[in-house]
């Protein structure tokens, strides 16, 4: 089938806080679609606050899914992603909708458009083992080892990332196969069935996005973050090594309720981490070099996004 005639797809990607959110509503609502949130935080039931989730009132009416499907207890894998994202897109098409991907979970788009590779199982020892090199040796160490087995994993996985490199370690020393190795094999012959259309908005400057950042987490603290937290804090079965405590801020703000922190420590870390965040999606976004990009608060946005989709 040529793939003009395949059904439409918007991908709207872009950094944290680049003003996605309110996009994707008009984009919607324009075009009589529906949301799938790209976002492996907003999974997460009771994390409104820290993850920018959007009210009911933001969301205009329009359908999102893949929001609060989870218990913070809970964990989502990427596979698990892009089955449940491949499922809603179907039925949004057979109902007349036009599905609207937007997040900025890169990973999860990633594996949304090139597919997952079949990896082996976790292996308990193997782990065990590369958790105690991670503990003696640090980060950067453990890094450094993944950049001489698999460059090209090392060169996609920041140093900052310890849950990735110990995969692609842990899938190296299973196997004896790099990562990159299995990602190669993994493309797939069957492409998806849709017009892909992919769109990034983000600042220009990085300057302004690390203004709005700061700005938004001090905001988040007035509606009450750290309330958030003390309740997640407060259950007794959440731990500092789930998904979802894992999460930006989420995490300054355990070690905040740990004692690790004052508030004003807590603070700056979540907007240091914040901005790091951001840095890493901008790499993933250079990547994508069929997107048009558009400008965080240019005029009239919406309009803009529109004119270019009816162009495709």
């Amino acid at each position: 089938m040529n793939k003009t005639h395949l059904p439409p797809a918007i991908l709207l990607m872009g950094p944290t806080a680049s003003g996605k959110t309110a996009l994707a509503v008009q984009l919607a609502q324009a075009l009589n679609g529906e949301i799938i949130s790209v976002d492996s935080a907003l999974v997460f039931k009771g994390m409104d606050i820290g993850t920018a989730k959007p009210s009911l009132d933001e969301r205009g009416g329009v359908a999102h899914h893949l929001i609060d499907i989870l218990d913070p207890s809970e964990s989502f894998s990427t596979g698990e992603f892009r089955t449940q994202a491949l499922v809603l897109m179907a039925d949004m098409v057979a109902r007349g909708k036009r599905p609207i991907l937007v997040g900025g979970t890169m990973l999860y788009f990633n594996a949304l458009t090139q597919g997952l590779a079949q990896l082996p199982p976790a292996n308990a020892d193997v782990r065990a083992q590369l958790e105690a090199q991670l503990a003696k040796e640090g980060h950067l160490a453990v890094h450094a080892r993944l950049a001489e087995i698999d460059p090209r994993a090392a060169a996609r996985i920041h140093p900052n990332d310890p849950q990735r490199v110990q995969r692609a370690l842990e899938v190296y020393e299973i196997t004896g196969r790099s990562l990159s190795d299995f990602f190669a094999d993994s493309a797939q012959d069957d492409a998806l069935p849709y017009q892909i259309q992919k769109y990034i908005i983000a600042p220009r400057d990085r300057h302004v996005l690390h203004a709005i950042i700061a700005k938004r987490f001090h905001a988040m603290l007035e509606k009450g973050f750290l309330e958030e937290v003390a309740h997640l804090y407060q259950r007794g079965d959440l731990h500092d090594k789930l998904p979802a405590i894992r999460a930006v801020g989420y995490r300054e703000a355990w070690a905040y309720f740990q004692g690790d922190y004052d508030l004003p420590t807590m603070t700056e870390k979540s907007i240091i981490a914040t901005r790091q965040l951001a840095k890493r999606q901008f790499t993933w976004l250079r990547r994508e070099t069929d997107a048009k990009v558009f400008e965080t608060g240019q005029l009239n946005l919406c309009d803009c996004v529109l004119n270019a989709i009816k162009a495709n």
